[in-house]
Parts: C-alpha cells; sequence; structure tokens
C-alpha cells in the first residue's frame, strides 16, 4: 500500500481505578440534545505492538465539530485487528491503540457541523473512519485510497471500547429493526467481499471461488454471492467449514487438507471444467494466491482481498496474457458500497453465522484465530 495515514497524536491516559466514574456534559446548541455522559470507560488496550491486550479504563472521547460519538453495543473481530495487534504489515500503527472497526451502536453525542445522524440514532463505524473529502480519490468515490485517510483500530482508536468516535460522513446509518450484534460484522467484514465480488465483476449465473470460503469474512463472501445469484464453489479446510459452507449454499467445497490437486478440483467443478469465473482470495497464507490464476477461466478475474503476512502474488506472464486473465487487489468499499451492504442485510439476504462473546473474551478470540480454529464470525458484546 503506497498512501500515507495522518498521526493520532493524543495518548490515552491512564485513570484511577480507586474512584468512581464521574460525569461530564457535552454541551451541543440549543435544538440539539446534551447527553450526560461517563467520564470513563471500558477498553481493551495494547500498551504496545504485540501485545498483551489489557482491559482497563480510559478516557470517554468527546467528538469534534464534523464527528459522532458511538455507544458501541457489539463490535466485530476481524484479522485485521490481530495485524494491528501484532504490527506485521508495512503501515504504522497507534501506540497505545485501542483497535476494532466494526462497531454498532448508538450516536449519544455529535458535532455542531453534523447533520446526518440525530441522538439516538444507529450507527456503524467501520475501518474507513474518515478521510479528507478532497482529493482526487475522495471525489472519485475511492475515498479508501484518500492519503489522508484514518483508519479505526489502526491509526485511530477502534471499537473494543464503550465509547467510540467517527466522522460522520464515513459513519453508516443502520434501520432501528437491525439487531445490532448480527449487522456488526458486515460493517468491514461484508463491505469488503461485497466490494470484491463487484470488482470481480461476476454476473448471475457465473461462478465464483470463494478461498477462505469457512472464515469470517467468506461466510460473508459466499452469502453474498448467493443473493447476487452468483454460484459458489468454497474452498477451506475441515469438515466444520464443510457444513458451514454447504448450509449457506456452496455448490461445491473444495478441501485443501484433503485435495491432491486443488486446481483440477475446482476446474472439475466448474461449468465445462474452464475454471471459475471470478476468485475471491480471502486466505491468510501465500500459496493459495499463486495457485488462483491456474484455476480462473479465461477472461476471469483473480480479486486479492486477504492479506497474508509478507506475501506475494505470481502469475506467469504468457497464460497471462493469452488467457487475458484480469488480476486486482480490492480494498474496502466507499460509502454507497457501506451502504448497499447494509441494505442487503436489512432486507433478510444475508445471515452469515456469528457468536456473540464478552468483549473480556478479545484475547482468546485472537488464540483461536491464529490457530485457524474460527468458523464463521466472532463478534464482541460490549458492557453497558
Amino acid at each position: 500500500m503506497f498512501f500515507r495515514y495522518t498521526k493520532v497524536i493524543s495518548p490515552l491516559l491512564r485513570p484511577s481505578f480507586a474512584r468512581p466514574a464521574k460525569y461530564f456534559s457535552i454541551n451541543l446548541p440549543k435544538h440539539r440534545h446534551t447527553m450526560s455522559l461517563p467520564e470513563l470507560q471500558w477498553a481493551q488496550v495494547a500498551e504496545k505492538t504485540g501485545g498483551p491486550l489489557v482491559y482497563k479504563q480510559i478516557p470517554v472521547p468527546k467528538p469534534g465539530p464534523d464527528e459522532v460519538l458511538v455507544k458501541i453495543r457489539y463490535s466485530g473481530v476481524c484479522h485485521t485487528d490481530l495485524h494491528a495487534l501484532k504490527g506485521d504489515w508495512p503501515l504504522d500503527t497507534k501506540m497505545p491503540l485501542v483497535g476494532g472497526h466494526e462497531g454498532a451502536g448508538v450516536v449519544v453525542a455529535k458535532g455542531n457541523l453534523v447533520h446526518e445522524f440525530e441522538i439516538g440514532d444507529h450507527a456503524g463505524l467501520k475501518w474507513l473512519n474518515g478521510s479528507c473529502l478532497a482529493c482526487e480519490f475522495c471525489k472519485s468515490s475511492d475515498e479508501s485510497l484518500c492519503p489522508d485517510a484514518l483508519l479505526s483500530g489502526y491509526t485511530v482508536d477502534g471499537t473494543f471500547q464503550q465509547y467510540a468516535i467517527g466522522k460522520a460522513a464515513h459513519a453508516t446509518k443502520i434501520p432501528k429493526n437491525v439487531p445490532l450484534d448480527a449487522v456488526a460484522p458486515v460493517l468491514c467484514a461484508g463491505v469488503t467481499v461485497y466490494k470484491g465480488l463487484k470488482e470481480a465483476g461476476v454476473k448471475p449465473g457465473q461462478t465464483v471461488a470463494i478461498v477462505g470460503a469457512g472464515g469470517g469474512l467468506g461466510s460473508l463472501a459466499l452469502q453474498y454471492a448467493k443473493a447476487m445469484g452468483i454460484r459458489v464453489i468454497a474452498i477451506d479446510g475441515g469438515e466444520e467449514k464443510k457444513a458451514m459452507c454447504e448450509s449457506l449454499g456452496a455448490e461445491a467445497y473444495i478441501d485443501f487438507t484433503k485435495s491432491k490437486d486443488v486446481v483440477a478440483d475446482v476446474k472439475a467443478a466448474s461449468p465445462q471444467g474452464l475454471g471459475a469465473h471470478g476468485v475471491l482470495l480471502l486466505a491468510v497464507a501465500e500459496k493459495p494466491f499463486q495457485q488462483a490464476t491456474e484455476y480462473v477461466r479465461p477472461r476471469g478475474s483473480v480479486v486479492a482481498i486477504g492479506l497474508p503476512a509478507n506475501a506475494f502474488l505470481k502469475a506467469p506472464v504468457f497464460s497471462t496474457v493469452v488467457r487475458m486473465i484480469n488480476i486486482k487487489g480490492s480494498y474496502v468499499g466507499n460509502r454507497l458500497d457501506a451502504e448497499e451492504a447494509v441494505d442487503f442485510f436489512a432486507r433478510g439476504l444475508i445471515k452469515a453465522p456469528y457468536k456473540v462473546v464478552p468483549l473480556k473474551e478479545l484475547p482468546h478470540i485472537f488464540e483461536m484465530m491464529e490457530q485457524g480454529k474460527i468458523a464463521g464470525r466472532y463478534v464482541l458484546e460490549i458492557p453497558e
């Protein structure tokens, strides 16, 4: 990634555990609400790169003129959060850091320039916390490429806390009839894979191979693909993930731990044996990235979304050219992609599996994630 990010200067303060939480008032203009909020809140804090995480009290932030303060009720856990903790991406992280970027909750305060939200609205805070809205990329709806993008749980504090801040322009409004725990994973994982499917250009009735289909991203990708009328070949490992992928509508499941030839198996499962029309690479290992161009069909698209540390995507030039294969990366979606992804969910078209656990359990979730033992998505319940 070639873009730079703004540096967050304000450190996390260490409060006293001996005194009870005090309360402060956010004075907003008279035509808006004034809210009383606690001075301190509970959060999972990484005080240094690599951890460990510390469950502690920190100050409740105050929103700026163009920001909203969201009382987070649920936050999804993404593999990116683990990368942020470990610091194994070539991007500097804020330290100390509150991770998380799939937060769903209620707007409890807002700046005087915010007109998109009212107090009490349900809102989601995503990976893209803010952007300049004035550069070439922002103007062309590629806000994720903004040189001054703010990243939740990476360059600014995220959603593994009771109260989190986001730029109002980038917060996503959530219909009040939508369960906040269920929609939380859609705010990053859902938006990301939905954008990837759009980038792949796979049409209804055509086939997409989803590598890592049994994971958090993959289970949502499978759901979005089916909702878009796309046939799915799921690639992952293990019987538990096989059962889940089949229950979500995968037409074929390739177990890479048992397959003697993944490339041949994917082709055999595809129409006319020509390979998948598109491939979504959600894997956290490098090898699948080298295999994908071998089983995508001519004129097909290979879309890289997963980010294995220090990995490379290689393809033979001759076959790539003569088969007219399209290889591209897909980052997070823009603001419209997020609205569309949430709308799919609100209409009942996305019912991806997830498990709810308390915020205190985050270190254990990271352990399971490193061991590849997570099927579906984990959602943290944030304490009241």
